[in-house]
């Protein structure tokens, strides 16, 4: 498989859940102490960390570490390659699509 769709696989698959869809809307906001990410949440700070893991292992999400803080933003860069991809996928390949399927012989 090529490795763009599977490194973008990996990043649907991070964002499948709805608690890790609303930290990423929050650090689209700017940068978070994970104690104010957990000021939006009902979950414990060890929950938050599992969260946090998945997203920056997926490469959406930057930390860096101030004293005993965590802060994390959001990697803008891998954000927009993420758009990208989504449009290449769902729009620019209409007309591809569209012109190949008129020509089938089936």
């Amino acid at each position: 498989m090529d490795s763009k769709y599977a490194n973008n696989a990996k990043i649907f698959k991070a964002l499948s859940d709805s608690n890790r869809l609303q930290i990423i809307y929050i650090l689209s906001l700017g940068e978070k102490c994970a104690c104010r990410l957990l000021e939006h949440f009902k979950f414990t700070q060890p929950t938050l960390s599992h969260h946090m893991k998945v997203l920056m292992e997926c490469g959406l999400v930057s930390s860096r570490k101030e004293g005993t803080w965590n802060y994390y933003s959001l990697n803008e860069d891998n954000a927009k390659e993420l758009l990208m991809f989504l449009n290449e996928l769902m729009l620019n390949n209409k007309k591809t699509i569209i012109e190949e399927d008129s020509k089938c012989d089936c």
